[in-house]
């Protein structure tokens, strides 16, 4: 049986993002998979169990990102060892930011994180950034939208080398976080849903014996066909 766990899915659900789960477990196959939801007043499954398979959070609001904080401050050393050792993580959306060193509001204002990574978020409410997206992630294309107020900054390993589009920031190619299989991105989407390739990867991963994504052929021709649309050098990327 394969053990997923969604943290806090009654706040980290925005953009469809809890979808990234539901396709995960269809393409797993469902009898396969158990999906753990850990909710803000739970003690995470994985403070206690070395055998989830995945750890998933997704998009919130600002206010969602200070209740979650609270929530995993406690379980910091343990993130820090779970990462270290190899424990696969995907987070989308803000939810990464949580896992630098801080947030920088507007008023100037800092937001402590959990410090997990050298990197820190400046947010400006007024200047919400609308994207498509193109990247690469090995030999694997990635397709995909942002919808943000914040860029992240500092020293990291990226997860995919943009192709169009900006990174973590517009200074950079370099998108999302990424340390041994720990995966973060600024990616909405939902991210799976958009990329069978990526969730192929992601299936291996976690110890999936399929070999396909569910409604793969569908899949595939959306996949493609939005890669070609995004691509067209005509095309804006903001919206």
């Amino acid at each position: 049986m394969i053990k997923i766990e969604i943290l806090f899915p009654e706040i980290a659900n925005l953009y469809g993002d809890l979808m990234n789960i539901e396709y995960l477990k269809r393409s797993a196959g469902s009898d396969n998979v158990e999906v753990i939801e850990t909710s803000l007043k739970d003690v995470p499954y994985f403070v206690n169990n070395d055998d989830v398979a995945l750890i998933y959070m997704g998009t919130m609001t600002e206010k969602g990102q200070e209740l979650s904080l609270k929530a995993l401050k406690p379980y910091k050393a343990r993130i820090e060892e779970l990462i270290e050792n190899n424990k696969p993580f995907l987070i989308t959306g803000n939810a990464l930011e949580l896992f630098g060193e801080y947030i920088e509001c507007d008023d100037g204002s800092k937001i402590d994180c959990l410090g997990i990574f050298k990197t820190h978020a400046v947010r400006k409410m007024l200047e919400r950034y609308n994207s498509l997206y193109v990247g690469k992630f090995n030999d694997i294309d990635i397709v995909g939208f942002k919808s943000q107020f914040t860029h992240s900054f500092g020293q990291y390993e990226g997860l995919f080398e943009t192709v169009r589009g900006d990174g973590l920031n517009k200074e950079t190619k370099e998108e999302g976080i990424k340390k041994n299989n720990f995966m973060g991105t600024y990616i909405i989407g939902p991210l799976l849903v958009l990329n069978p390739p990526f969730t192929k990867y992601i299936l291996k991963l976690i110890g999936s014996d399929s070999a396909s994504v569910a409604y793969e052929e569908s899949a595939m021709d959306v996949y493609t066909h939005r890669l070609s649309e995004f691509m067209e050098p005509t095309r804006g990327l903001t919206y």
